[in-house]
This record gives structure tokens, sequence and C-alpha cells, in this order.
């Protein structure tokens, strides 16, 4: 087959020792993938992150048949391979600096829908746990809420068969290759996210789940994600490696409240006492917090009201977020071309004035 650029970014994958935050500064030092693998040893050793072993290893590399192979399997079982460049890449977890390179994603979803939340927690929840977790779902079907979750046993399971009742667009992350379904017992669930939503995963089809496979998972999960809800988790829950994630990622985290005795909530209990989670009351509480509770008629006429005080740099910031539903702030500084300081002087007025609001992860929409 006729090499391409996405060849080569899945070939880069391949090579050990070739994370996907040195993949990225590859990508940024020499332009694309091809280049790197053309450069000499001396100048990809230069690269930061990279060295003398590394460097070795990407001109050792000699596997690419495998990335052939992959390309095959993804073309037969209509599999889109996304890469940090493609325009379909989830651009919220685009702004996560150990995001992956590459990512294969099978499905119909928009994975850069408006509204994003991710619903984890543990594999043993309790009847309380499905309670919280199915009615929290069904409040989301009328704001057209995306659920992101990790298609795990538990609240993870409970979560995505909730989207699939309520007609919600849900994505189940996976921790190995789309060549199987992990775990086996979730393959009908599986077909049935298919219909409305998508599996996701950065690994390739052969990987199978390991358990080093799980919190790189986790990530994406976090990353992809407005907010993270945390239904229940134990203090070494697996969930709390995502929560820790979100949280560091400036993503909102909510954690659901419950018995002090209660081992199944003792990790949410914990990131509630650490400040690092919200706690989560109700459905209309956080959507309440996201801003995402509209009274579209009163908020057209403070728009409209306001519109005619505005500096033309605030006009440019109003016009550009008309355009698209909303905008990171990485975007608005390249789209205004207007200076860093600029962008940032007008942000705040208009949040002052309640046309904008600020979203998890430095992104923002007409209020």
């Amino acid at each position: 087959m006729q090499a391409s650029e996405t060849f080569y970014q899945i070939a880069l994958t391949l090579i050990n020792g070739i994370g996907s935050v040195q993949a990225k500064l590859l990508l940024e030092y020499f332009g694309n993938a091809e280049n790197i693998f053309k450069a000499k040893k001396k100048d990809l050793a230069i690269v930061e992150g990279i060295g003398e072993v590394k460097a070795k290893a990407i001109k050792e590399f000699d596997n690419f048949i495998e990335a052939e192979e992959e390309i095959k399997f993804c073309n037969n079982h209509h599999i889109n391979i996304l890469s940090f460049t493609n325009e379909n890449y989830p651009q919220r977890l685009k702004h996560c600096y150990d995001a992956p390179s590459v990512l294969y994603y099978r499905g119909n979803a928009d994975l850069n829908n408006s509204k994003i939340i991710a619903v984890i927690g543990t594999r043993t929840n309790s009847d309380y746990g499905k309670q919280v977790t199915e009615n929290l779902i069904e409040q989301l079907q009328q704001h057209n809420v995306t659920i992101i979750s990790g298609l795990a046993f538990g609240i993870d399971a409970i979560a995505h068969k909730a989207a699939v009742k309520n007609n919600l667009s849900t994505v189940g992350v996976l921790a190995h290759g789309l060549q199987t379904i992990y775990p086996t017992q979730h393959k009908s669930l599986a077909k049935e996210i298919l219909l409305n939503g998508g599996l996701l995963t950065e690994f390739n089809r052969n990987t199978k789940a390991d358990k080093h496979n799980f919190p790189r998972r986790n990530r994406i999960v976090a990353g992809m994600s407005d907010a993270t809800v945390v239904i229940e988790t134990a203090v070494k829950g697996g969930s709390m490696i995502t929560a820790e994630l979100a949280y560091n990622y400036n993503r909102d985290v909510f954690a659901v409240p419950a018995k002090i005795s209660d081992t199944k909530s003792g990790g949410c209990l914990k990131l509630i006492q650490q400040n690092k989670a919200i706690i989560y009351t109700s459905p209309e509480a956080l959507l309440n917090e996201l801003g995402w509770q509209q009274n579209n008629q009163s908020k057209k006429k403070i728009q409209k009201e306001l519109f005619i005080d505005l500096s033309e740099d605030e006009k440019i910031i109003v016009n550009l977020l008309k355009e698209k539903d909303q905008l990171h702030i990485d975007e608005l500084y390249l789209k205004s071309n207007l200076s860093s300081s600029s962008v940032a002087s007008a942000i705040l007025n208009l949040e002052l004035s309640n046309v904008i609001v600020g979203l998890p992860g430095k992104i923002y929409k007409l209020n």
C-alpha cells in the first residue's frame, strides 16, 4: 500500500519508548510523522524527551507491516482513525498534555458535542448507586448530553444502558483494541451503544485488556468530558484515578455523598473532603453548576441589550462564539488575531456582563 501520514502516525505509536507525549513533541518538531522516520538519528536525539536511546529505537523500527495491517483492519470494520490533527479528534482531550496521538473510533456519536459528561463508579454498585445513575441520565435527556464511561461492570454499564434507554448518545472508552470487547459479557451492550454512540480507544486491534491499560483509558474518559460524576467508589477504586485526572485537567468533578460507614462511597467522601469534587445533590444542581440551565429568551434579550455597548475586541469574541457553539481560549486567541492580553481583557468583561460563560477546561460560550 502507498504510505500515508496516517500510516506513519500509527507506526510511531508502535515504537517502544515513544508514548503520546513524546510522539506529539516529535510531530511538533518535524511537522509530520513521515519526516520523523526520515530524520537523522542526531536530529531525533535533540528533541525534548527523546535522547539517544529513543532516537535509536525510531531509526531501527522496521515493523511497518503492522501499521499496514492496522489500517486494513480499520477499513474493513468501519473504524475511524483519528490523529491528533484530525478535525474529529476530541477537542477537549486535545488540550490535555498527555492526550493520545492516535485514536481508533467506531460509531456515530459526536466526540465534540457541546455537552459531554463522564459517569463512572464502582464495579460492585449498590441499589442506591444504580438509582442515582439512572435518575441523573434520565434528567439529562432533554439537554442532549453525551455520556462517557468505560464499559466496565457496575456503574459504567448502568450509565451506558440508561443512556441507550433515554436516547442519549453514549461512548464507551476501552482499555484494549477494537478487535474484541472486554468484559465479554458486554458484547451485546456494545452493539446497542453503536446504534447511537460509539466505542473509542487508543490501542491497536491486537491489544488485550491488560491492567496497565486501564489508567490510560481513564485519562481519555476524564479528558474528553466537561465534567466527571463519580457515583460510588472505594478510596482505592479505579474511579479515583479518573477523578484525580479530571481534577488535574481542570475539569469539574462531582461526587455522590453517602453514609460515612459505606465503603463503596469512601472515595467519593474523600474527594469531597479534599475539595477536589463538588457534592452532587441533584441533576438540576449539576446543570446549574455547569451553566447548562438555559432561559434562552431572557438571555437573548440580555445579549441584544449589551451588544451595542461592547468594545470592538469584545464584539470580535462574541461574533466568533456566534459562529461556533463554544471555543477553547486557544482557538479564541488564534481566530481573533488579537493579543493575548486583549483577549483576556475582553473575556473578563464579557463574563462580568453575563454575555459569555466559562466552561470547564477554559472553554467559553455565549450565555
